[in-house]
């Protein structure tokens, strides 16, 4: 907590010992942080140290407490200018004029032990009619010489704090103060007629230390100064954007106008946020550049897993979901129209190349729902497309009479359900599990080969994982015929088929060493006992 004391100077007061302070390229007159204190005082110490050290007598002042609340902003670290240790500095309205320079008394020998003082006059030298001193608990004291009128005219808090003093009351102090460089700052921007100008050289962190200041200050002009800038500006990364829209918030509860900062986060049109979505989708699906396309995919996807997180799109998600299907069913329309397209037969005078865009085609739409499936298994939604898949009989027909090159990435789609089902992402019912086991089984037992190498994201362990599981999920007798089908195929293709022992070594201990059975039928026969014994 900052300490306000109003006290009056009477005649015969000591004047505050001048050290050197730090000048910026901007002309602000800033106060030097502690370590550049230091640095400077043992440099200019170190040639001459005199051999004792007198404490400048204190005079009786009138003071009066005013309680002020602040969390001041850390302290940029300033380079100390290589000036003089009897230099007093000015701040006039034009920052060129020079600065009249005060004798002092040596340095005292202990460094670490001096009080670290500066005195910063504003506007012409010798003109200033009021004090406001800085104190800060690292030891240094900044006494800034002001105008009374112009700290009047730009601040209500000094405005309520001196409207009804007596005239000789003319002292102001701050305790505590960590940030005295931001109140030097502000305090001369209460003499600039361009503060636009003053502030376009200042970073985002500065001017929101400058905003703080000037909010505690009632500097209504600083203040929109400052939020016209943030507005313009842009915000780097994350972290400042959080920092700014934190404090034009706290602006906000207070009633102070800053709509336009926030229009860049908010907006007052009442579109639906799942209608903007469904348009990128959209977009993306569309795409004609590979490149850009498989890049926007993957940022959208992620994007969405972001929000998948969020309470707030909870009530929207069955919205969204109706959406994503009614795109799936899109692409599926399209890639069924390619595989007849394909399917037809060549004239023998058609050239090689006449095939090429309908393949390319057939790839994008395969790619297409692939992205889909991705973006409903997230949102643990993608149950009826595994419905929607498995019925797709005409499709899988016309599979088996394109060439393999045309048709593989189709498969990748089947492969996605069985590892989605395998890892419990999707929980179809039985007869969905079934028929997509019959329908899509075979076709990618077919494309196997080229799946392992023609499909970077194809991992053959997490498939055959995936496919035994699904099988695994289904009654014995299913599981039985589905895995003699397998084996055939396996015993034929070697590598080229996918291995699934596993499943079979389950299914084989489940149909002939027959634990479960075992226990059905002896619980059955304790079940019949127990009434005849009656």
């Amino acid at each position: 907590m900052a300490e306000i004391r109003v006290s009056k100077v009477e005649q015969g007061q000591t004047k505050i010992r001048n050290v050197p302070i730090a000048v910026t390229p901007e002309g602000f007159w800033c106060c030097p942080s502690p370590v550049g204190f230091q640095k400077t005082l043992k440099s200019q110490n170190a040639p001459n140290k005199p051999k004792s050290s007198t404490t400048p007598p204190k005079s009786n002042v009138q003071k009066k407490q005013i309680p002020l609340t602040e969390k001041n902003p850390t302290t940029a670290p300033i380079k100390p200018a290589a000036t003089s240790d009897d230099e007093r500095i000015s701040t006039p309205d034009n920052p060129g004029i020079g600065a009249p320079i005060i004798p002092e008394r040596p340095p005292r020998p202990k460094v670490e032990h001096v009080p670290r003082k500066v005195a910063i006059e504003f506007g012409e030298p010798g003109t200033s009619d009021m004090k406001v001193i800085l104190l800060g608990k690292q030891g240094y004291c900044v006494k800034l010489r002001v105008h009374k009128k112009v700290l009047l005219e730009n601040s209500s808090f000094f405005t309520e704090n001196f409207s009804q003093e007596e005239p000789g009351l003319s002292c102001l102090e701050i305790g505590d103060c960590k940030d005295a460089e931001i109140y030097i700052e502000t305090v001369g921007l209460m003499y600039c007629k361009e503060m636009k100008q003053r502030l376009i050289k200042q970073s985002v962190s500065r001017v929101l230390h400058i905003l703080k200041v000037a909010e505690l200050l009632g500097f209504n002009s600083c203040i929109l100064s400052c939020l016209e800038y943030l507005e313009a500006v842009p915000w780097v990364d994350k972290d400042e954007e959080e920092k700014v829209v934190s404090s034009v918030l706290r602006l906000q509860g207070e009633g102070i106008g800053v709509t336009p900062v926030l229009k860049r986060i908010s907006s007052d049109v009442s579109n639906s946020p799942n209608d903007t979505i469904s348009h990128i989708m959209d977009l993306v699906l569309k795409s004609n550049d590979e490149r850009s396309r498989r890049e926007m995919k993957s940022i959208v996807l992620k994007l969405l897993r972001e929000n998948n997180s969020l309470p707030s799109y909870a009530d929207s998600a069955d919205v969204f979901n109706e959406t994503v299907y009614v795109s799936c069913k899109n692409c599926l329309d399209s890639l069924l129209l390619l595989f007849k397209q394909a399917a037809e037969p060549e004239p023998t005078d058609r050239p090689t190349k006449s095939t090429e865009p309908v393949v390319k085609q057939i790839t994008l739409e395969a790619d297409n729902l692939s992205w889909l499936l991705e973006i409903l298994a997230d949102r643990q939604a993608a149950d009826e497309y595994a419905r929607i898949w498995a019925t797709q009989q005409e499709l899988a027909t016309l599979h088996s009479k394109l060439p393999i090159v045309s048709r593989y990435h189709v498969s990748n789609i089947t492969a996605r359900l069985f590892v989605g089902i395998g890892k419990g992402e999707l929980l179809p019912v039985k007869d969905t599990r079934r028929l997509l086991l019959q329908t899509w089984l075979q076709p990618l037992i077919n494309d196997y080969s080229w799946l392992q190498h023609g499909c970077r994201s194809f991992d053959r362990k997490v498939v055959e994982e995936g496919i035994g599981r699904t099988i695994l999920t289904l009654p014995l007798e299913d599981q039985q015929s589905i895995l003699l089908a397998w084996l055939g195929s396996f015993l034929k293709a070697g590598d080229n088929c996918p291995n699934l022992q596993r499943a079979f070594e389950v299914w084989w201990r489940r149909t002939f060493i027959r634990p479960y059975a075992d226990i059905q039928v002896n619980v059955l026969q304790s079940d019949i006992s127990m009434p005849s014994k009656q």
